[in-house]
């Protein structure tokens, strides 16, 4: 079978992919997308943020295989066939790196952590009130695999979690944990958070939700961690709430643009810490093995992993 690799990947990454792959799958020909080769014999497209346009002309395309979780770029790309099934991401070891992000931040904000890091810019030696965690409220927005693991992760160091979803579908969840639906039930769960980890799809439902309304809602000197899509938040509306102290920290990983601009404001934000998207980076060592199942299911005629529902948007 051909298979072609797509997307947008610094040189190195996409040598390690390539190995990985070509590791995982011996028995078939994978293409790099800046050779030479007949587009028309492509089967599998394995991707990573590929430019919109970049698939068309693959007349035989029966899969499109994210390596990442993320999948709205493909699902806005117009080219794409409707017929063409896409499998995103989900990988045990993503989630457990999810999984160390958020509770590193969660840690830093109970903690004071944030705090203290910016005393001592100020050399200032101030002691904080020290919180236990069932203290502390918790919302976690999502309960995809990458929301799953942090819940679990919180909830065995004894943090009090409710879990937001949009729709109301029936999951186990940890003992003591709380999970509430809807759009009525969102605003009276964010007006007991002390920390909210949004970890929402993006979708035509979800994208800009974080909004006025939506911080407005939040105790005053509350803290937001943001590990989904920059889309989903109103930037504007984030700022004013950090400048009124609505919010008293920000953990941002995503951004609607990125790289995030050097002269933008977060930078420098006293009251924000930045990372540059790497909450949970794909590893090709877990990862390879899992496009490969999924292209040997494809062979076989079996039904394929974690295919999208293109009307739900992931």
């Amino acid at each position: 079978m051909n298979l072609l690799l797509a997307g947008e990947l610094e040189p190195a990454d996409r040598d390690r992919w390539h190995a990985a792959l070509a590791q995982a799958m011996p028995q078939h020909h994978l293409w790099m997308a800046d050779e030479l080769f007949d587009r028309t014999r492509i089967e599998v497209a394995i991707v990573a943020n590929p430019p919109p346009g970049s698939l068309r002309g693959l007349p035989r395309l029966r899969l499109i295989q994210s390596l990442w979780a993320g999948v709205e770029g493909l699902l806005n790309d117009a080219t794409i066939p409707p017929e063409v099934p896409i499998a995103r991401m989900v990988d045990s070891s993503l989630a457990a790196a999810m999984s160390e992000t958020a509770l590193w931040a969660v840690l830093s904000l109970h903690r004071g952590f944030f705090v203290y890091q910016r005393q001592q810019r100020n050399a200032q030696w101030h002691q904080l009130p020290q919180l236990r965690a069932e203290e502390l409220p918790i919302t976690v927005l999502g309960l995809g695999a990458m929301a799953r693991g942090c819940v679990d992760a919180l909830a065995q160091r004894g943090y009090r979690v409710t879990v937001w979803t949009l729709h109301g579908t029936p999951r186990e969840l940890p003992p003591g944990v709380v999970h509430v639906h809807g759009d009525d039930a969102l605003l009276p769960c964010l007006g007991t958070s002390s920390i909210v980890i949004n970890l929402l799809p993006l979708t035509a439902a979800t994208r800009r939700l974080l909004d006025a309304r939506f911080f407005a809602a939040m105790p005053r000197g509350s803290a937001l961690i943001n590990l989904a899509r920059g889309g989903h938040v109103v930037e504007a509306d984030l700022r004013a709430a950090l400048a009124t102290g609505r919010l008293g920290h920000a953990v941002l990983d995503v951004f609607e643009r990125e790289p995030l601009d050097p002269k933008h404001p977060f930078w420098r934000h006293p009251r924000v810490t930045v990372l540059p998207h790497v909450a949970a980076l794909t590893d090709p060592r877990t990862a390879a093995p899992l496009v490969a199942a999924n292209v040997q299911a494809l062979l076989d005629g079996q039904p394929l992993a974690h295919v999208i529902e293109r009307a739900r948007g992931y």
